[in-house]
């Protein structure tokens, strides 16, 4: 259950829905299997999994979610295979060429005919609502993926008001910064990944991983002008992660002072202990994400 990836969220309304309210509105895009003829499906699920009905897991004011997403897997070469056989078997009884949208209509026929036999795989997508701090927070590493769960949401609740976090300085500037300086504030440790990029259209890319950023040759690449688009740091001897050029936060990782906290709670169950992460995390993250903020130059609201 703990994050691994953060897609940060800024409410720009009050979330006034009680956990009982948002349950009750979730229950009518609760998950259902894909049918024979579908390609795919997406609906909600407990975040506590198969064993729990329940749509909403809720822990001091804290509220997670769970879309779940199934979809049908159709080999593009069987697909095609097909299709080609029977393109060639119609045009050889007619004794003509088909048109394109004929030909297109063919393979749309095929799939059909193969969904009901396709495999299909599933994967969940978690989320979290901090109403007293006004965050959506998604367990996402792409922005689509983040997006199609809160797009998914507002089909439940009419409207969602949000908007992606914005800071008044940019991460890029700010990162390229802290590097060019070999400095950074106190709760902040760089650590030994970044990805660099020079700052013209389809600019040059540079990698660096297990590498001493401090190091002349990475100092060179940004003396030429090349910008910290990527950027792992440590904060507070709490937090690792890489934080992108858009306030992603990717490969997150809760550190030792924060499992030594979940070590020393006893549980008798696995509903306990997945509140026990969810309160832990939540907690740290409603910490963290103030001061995120506050790094790159407070938060831009417009």
């Amino acid at each position: 259950m703990w994050f691994k990836n953060l897609a940060i969220y800024r409410l720009t309304e009050a979330f006034t829905l009680t956990p009982t309210e948002l349950e009750e509105k979730l229950q009518s895009l609760r998950f259902k299997p894909c049918s024979p003829s579908e390609t795919f499906s997406y609906g909600w699920t407990s975040p506590l999994g198969r064993g729990s009905e329940q749509l909403i897991h809720q822990a001091n004011g804290f509220m997670m979610l769970c879309a779940t997403k199934e979809e049908k897997v159709l080999p593009t070469t069987v697909v095609n295979e097909m299709t080609a056989e029977r393109i060639t078997e119609k045009e050889d009884q007619e004794a003509r060429k088909l048109s394109k949208k004929e030909r297109s209509e063919l393979k749309d026929q095929i799939i059909f005919e193969l969904l009901p036999r396709a495999f299909s795989f599933s994967k969940k997508t978690f989320a979290y609502i901090d109403p007293k701090g006004g965050w959506l927070i998604v367990d996402a590493a792409s922005a689509k993926k983040a997006e199609e769960l809160i797009s998914f949401l507002r089909k439940n609740l009419g409207s969602l008001p949000l908007v992606p976090v914005s800071t008044k300085e940019k991460p890029v500037s700010t990162m390229t910064q802290w590097l060019l300086q070999n400095e950074t504030p106190a709760d902040v440790l760089i650590e030994d990944e970044c990805e660099l990029r020079a700052p013209e259209e389809a600019g040059g890319i540079i990698r660096c991983k297990r590498q001493d950023l401090a190091a002349p040759e990475v100092k060179n690449h940004l003396d030429t002008g090349k910008q910290v688009i990527k950027l792992a740091i440590s904060w507070s001897d709490r937090l690792s992660f890489i934080v992108d050029e858009n306030l992603s936060i990717k490969r997150l990782k809760f550190l030792d002072l924060i499992q030594d906290q979940v070590a020393d709670t006893e549980t008798d169950s696995a509903e306990e202990q997945f509140d026990v992460d969810f309160t832990i995390m939540s907690q740290e993250l409603s910490s963290f994400l103030p001061r995120l903020v506050e790094l790159f130059g407070g938060e831009n609201i417009n």
